[in-house]
């Protein structure tokens, strides 16, 4: 089985150790990719034993378990990542997850923020990200302009109405 996170590699080989718990995400990536993949495989407990300590008190495992179970997991792609290697004490990653409930597709944008405490990552905040806005490239046509289509009519009595 190719593994939930997007790796490419076999799930054996990749996160299901990390959820196992027989090894610790050395990057704050490596620990993102593997709450994804908790979901995934319904693997809650690891949702908990990730956040970081100073945030578990509001964490809802019903909710997550719901959402987990409901979930059709189609995969994530990481955005962007900053820090958050073995070295570093923070990291920032940011990723889209991707799944369906009922039929409907969804997404999941959200930048989140990783800490490392005595060598362990911990997940600890999370900011969802917001749709680009659209700017027009071109003037807006008014009601009393001429027309872009030509006909030498005013744009409210072509093709504006």
């Amino acid at each position: 089985m190719d593994c939930p996170c997007g790796s490419g590699q076999a799930y054996e080989h990749c996160c299901e150790a990390f959820i196992k718990g027989d090894r610790l995400p050395e990057t704050a990536e490596q620990l993102m990719r593997s709450r994804y993949s908790a979901h995934a495989v319904q693997a809650i407990p690891y949702l908990l034993e990730t956040i970081h300590p100073d945030f578990r008190g509001d964490w809802d495992e019903e909710g997550a378990r719901t959402w987990s179970q409901s979930a059709v997991w189609q995969g994530m792609d990481v955005v962007a990542a900053e820090a958050g290697g073995p070295a570093d004490e923070q990291g920032i990653v940011e990723f889209i997850a991707r799944f369906s409930i009922k039929g409907e597709e969804m997404q999941h944008h959200e930048r989140s923020v990783f800490e490392k405490i005595a060598g362990r990552w911990y997940f600890k905040d999370g900011e969802m990200m917001k749709p680009k806005q659209v700017r027009r490239e071109a003037p807006k046509t008014g009601r009393n302009d001429p027309c872009p289509c030509g006909s030498g009519k005013k744009y409210k009595k072509c093709c504006g109405a």
